[in-house]
């Protein structure tokens, strides 16, 4: 990393209150990343699935019981993604959308982020978390001594409201399964929820992002830690304090 670049890391790091780093080999020992969405992927998935189902439909297999199909946690993500397709389920897809904005990171991974909905850089490249705000996102993630690779991170809506509006009811109610799904997929230990909307809509709950910071709850059989977004702290740095005591917790939990 050049000079410059680690002086303002090291500036965010002291920003957020971060007083050392840990040499433990842990926080080096993760696996590699999902890899892009191709379509040969989604051909070999297709493929994986169609002789899983032939290996436990043959001869010996009783026809009565339904076939077990298994899925490394890369193919099963992978045909989710396929599963999704160019989705039209809601009106999102006729309100300008470019792309559906599926996920990315390691498919294994302890450590899962879930934002609201892809803004315009996100629609445009098709990737969650890549704009300002995502820049932030790098950063705190690296102030606990893992990688973007490390992590994998999704939001509740694949599909860029207009305007960058809070998503729709009707909206949420059609995509979160799609979610609920990569959640159980990957199995995540810890589910960092990116502001208001994001932890309001997985909670199930009208209470401020204020009052639901800072505690953890049980989801999905991970634990999951609401925290503020990234672009509000772009708006308001004097909260990254408490972003980093968030994400101190979310360390502590990932380690235990």
């Amino acid at each position: 990393m050049p000079n410059d670049q680690l002086a303002e890391h090291l500036r965010f790091a002291q920003e957020l209150g971060v007083t050392g780093v840990s040499r433990d080999p842990l926080w080096r020992t993760r696996t590699t990343a999902t890899p892009p969405v191709t379509a040969a992927a989604l051909s070999t998935a297709v493929e994986t699935i169609a002789q899983t189902v032939s290996d436990e439909t043959a001869s010996d297999v009783d026809f009565n019981q339904p076939a077990i199909i298994r899925l490394t946690p890369v193919d099963a993500l992978v045909a989710l993604r396929a599963d999704i397709g160019d989705c039209t389920r809601c009106k999102l897809h006729t309100l300008g959308r470019t792309q559906v904005v599926f996920g990315v990171g390691n498919p294994e991974a302890d450590l899962m982020f879930v934002g609201e909905a892809p803004g315009r850089d996100e629609d445009l490249q098709g990737y969650p978390f890549v704009g300002r705000a995502g820049q932030l996102l790098t950063k705190i993630i690296e102030a606990i001594a893992l990688k973007r690779e490390d992590v994998y991170i999704a939001n509740v809506i694949k599909c860029r409201p207009p305007e960058n509006r809070n998503p729709e009811p009707d909206e949420v109610a059609t995509c979160e399964p799609f979610l609920f799904r990569q959640i159980d997929i990957i199995k995540p230990k810890v589910i960092v929820a990116l502001g208001k909307f994001g932890a309001q809509t997985l909670l199930r709950t009208l209470d401020p992002i204020s009052r639901l910071r800072g505690r953890v709850f049980d989801y999905r059989g991970a634990k999951l830690i609401p925290t503020f977004h990234p672009a509000y702290l772009l708006r308001n740095p004097s909260s990254k304090r408490e972003v980093w005591e968030d994400m101190k917790l979310v360390r502590s939990l990932l380690t235990s």
